[in-house]
């Protein structure tokens, strides 16, 4: 993954992040979302169709950006391995079919993803900071992103504070996002932060845009959507907001920051709805997996359908891949 700041963003904003009243101005100072509008513009994107050829590209970059991702109670080592073989080839009887960008995990199967992927390339993200809730103290958040780090993680998906965000105490939020950042930086340079702003959660568009923002200043090198378990989770509409941000935000500072959408998405139409809006939204510099993924356990599975269908002309039911 390219890492193209080596500095956090925060640096650029001192003045605005001074106080929690400046930084709530700034905030609130941005313009206003249109919530009828995002939304007709995210059903008339929607309605994009494209071409065959365009269509087995979609497919294959709609793969190489899926983080396929485990997050349960009853996760086991066994079952993570798999997972990992799975990310590194997902259909075993196509050689020409492309690995996924990582696999997520929570911190204690960090050290079992790595040691199977191995030097695939496929990176290892864990979820951390008292995921899914974000409700701890910043030192045990702090740990609990060391710790995965120093297992072999790759990226870290943090989720923020909600109820702070929702009180107005956006100072304390943007500062656990910078602590979060350098304790990345100072445990593996190389390793990026995922912010999760679960936007089930926030309420409004604006508020959307407000922790897009909010997460970008402070150092994020992507934003995120959801944890996966709320609902609702990643919407189109929603993502429409984010995307805007990180365009913005590029325009303001030359700095691209990347977006992932993260649960509810599972079928290939609906993939490709999100690349399409990625690139008429953000622009082609954001069709990479370096600057979008996609949160998903159940959509690789239909995306590999999808694409054995192109490939040979033949439908493969579900039960053709392993389930995850």
């Amino acid at each position: 993954m390219t890492n193209t700041s080596a500095a956090p963003a925060a640096h650029s904003f001192a003045d605005v992040t001074s106080s929690n009243e400046s930084l709530r101005r700034f905030l609130h100072g941005l313009p206003g979302v249109d919530q009828v509008g995002a939304e007709a513009r995210a059903a008339s994107l929607g309605t994009r169709s494209i071409k065959t050829t365009a269509k087995a590209y979609a497919l294959d970059l709609a793969i190489r950006m899926v983080d396929l991702t485990t997050l349960e109670g009853a996760d086991t080592p066994g079952k993570v391995r798999a997972l990992a073989n799975k990310a590194m080839r997902p259909d075993p009887a196509d050689p020409s079919c492309p690995q996924t960008a990582a696999v997520c995990v929570y911190p204690d199967m960090v050290g079992v993803a790595k040691e199977t992927l191995g030097d695939s390339g496929v990176h290892v993200a864990a979820v951390a900071t008292a995921f899914p809730s974000g409700r701890a103290a910043l030192d045990i958040k702090l740990a609990d992103t060391r710790d995965a780090i120093e297992a072999g993680a790759d990226e870290i998906d943090m989720v923020i504070d909600r109820g702070a965000f929702l009180a107005g105490r956006y100072l304390d939020v943007y500062d656990e996002i910078v602590a979060i950042r350098e304790a990345c930086d100072a445990t593996n340079p190389g390793a990026h932060l995922k912010v999760i702003f679960e936007t089930g959660e926030l309420q409004t568009y604006d508020n959307v845009r407000r922790a897009s923002w909010l997460a970008m200043m402070a150092g994020g090198h992507f934003i995120k959507t959801s944890t996966g378990k709320v609902q609702p989770a990643a919407t189109l509409p929603v993502t429409l907001v984010m995307l805007e941000a990180v365009r913005d935000f590029r325009e303001a500072t030359g700095q691209m920051v990347g977006v992932k959408p993260a649960g509810g998405i599972r079928t290939a139409k609906d993939a490709i709805k999100y690349l399409v809006m990625v690139n008429e939204v953000a622009g082609p510099d954001w069709l990479d997996p370096d600057w979008f993924r996609f949160g998903a356990s159940s959509l690789l599975n239909e995306l590999l359908m999808q694409r054995t269908k192109m490939t040979t002309g033949r439908y493969s039911g579900p039960d053709y891949f392993t389930l995850d």
